[in-house]
């Protein structure tokens, strides 16, 4: 990545930091949170039409060390304090930007998850610190794609709050539909999120599927299924007219950006495939 080869470059970026950075022998870059190494992994976004990766979920893993790797619930876990969640949270999307922009085109987006007490402990300025961090390596905020956690639907006056704050920065919204009415996020008008994510399981429990995508495509929103995890799913999916699929059927989460690609890709081309 040109813009780690600059050590001061990284330096700057350590600085916008709150824990330790570090350069892997494979020069990827990872991050210390208390006995934890921290690492990032991606998992592809599959664009239906076009068949082809458009874009990777982030998400975090503990390397093996003296005290045993943690699941990303368990990492989260030590974070009892929002304090210490809001810097542990920075670190990972620090981790994830920079162990990804610069190993993809760039047309392909980073989708972030972020915690939901992370939202509702920062009162305003969302994704100001990691704006930051994405100037540091000359990255658009508007290849990154905010997820915005299922529970902070509960909460409607928080929920247009950090739309508005993540929006107004340049980054694009994914919100998570929870299996309510399809009028549901109709009320958020010119809110209306970039994304909407449905879990592939719901496509089978639902009745009234064709409704739900229509409304979302008619205010101009992409429908991304995700956890697709059999054949069986992503026909389902594609059939109900979903835009882009991701889930463990299309590819892992891994560190190995390309190899994932590939898998995705080769399973969009496959003579059997739905589409």
């Amino acid at each position: 990545m040109k813009f780690l080869a600059d050590k001061d470059a990284l330096a700057r970026i350590q600085a916008a930091t709150d824990y330790p950075l570090q350069r892997a022998a494979d020069g990827r870059i990872a991050g210390h949170f208390f006995h934890c190494r921290l690492s990032s992994v991606f998992q592809p976004v599959f664009d239906v039409s076009a068949r082809q990766v458009v874009g990777h979920a982030a998400y975090v893993r503990s390397d093996a060390n003296d005290d045993g790797a943690l699941s990303p619930w368990g990492i989260f876990a030590l974070a009892a304090e929002d304090p210490v969640l809001v810097r542990l949270d920075r670190l990972c999307r620090t981790l994830h930007a920079l162990n990804y922009f610069g190993a993809v085109p760039e047309r392909q987006s980073l989708f972030l998850a972020v915690q939901p007490r992370l939202l509702e402990s920062v009162k305003d300025g969302h994704g100001r610190a990691f704006e930051k961090v994405l100037d540091l390596i000359g990255v658009e905020t508007s290849r990154v794609v905010i997820e915005i956690p299922l529970e902070v639907n509960q909460d409607w006056r928080l929920l247009k709050h950090v739309i508005v704050n993540y929006r107004s920065r340049g980054y694009r919204i994914a919100l998570n539909h929870g299996g309510e009415n399809e009028g549901w996020m109709a009320e958020l008008g010119s809110l209306y999120p970039d994304f909407v994510r449905l879990e592939a399981g719901q496509l089978k429990k639902r009745s009234g599927m064709t409704a739900l995508v229509d409304a979302i495509h008619r205010f101009g929103a992409t429908l991304l299924v995700r956890d697709v995890e059999t054949e069986q799913e992503m026909v389902a999916a594609v059939r109900v007219g979903a835009d882009l699929l991701q889930g463990r059927f299309l590819g892992e989460p891994t560190r190995a950006i390309e190899s994932i690609s590939r898998r995705a890709q080769e399973q969009g081309s496959h003579p059997g495939c739905a589409w």
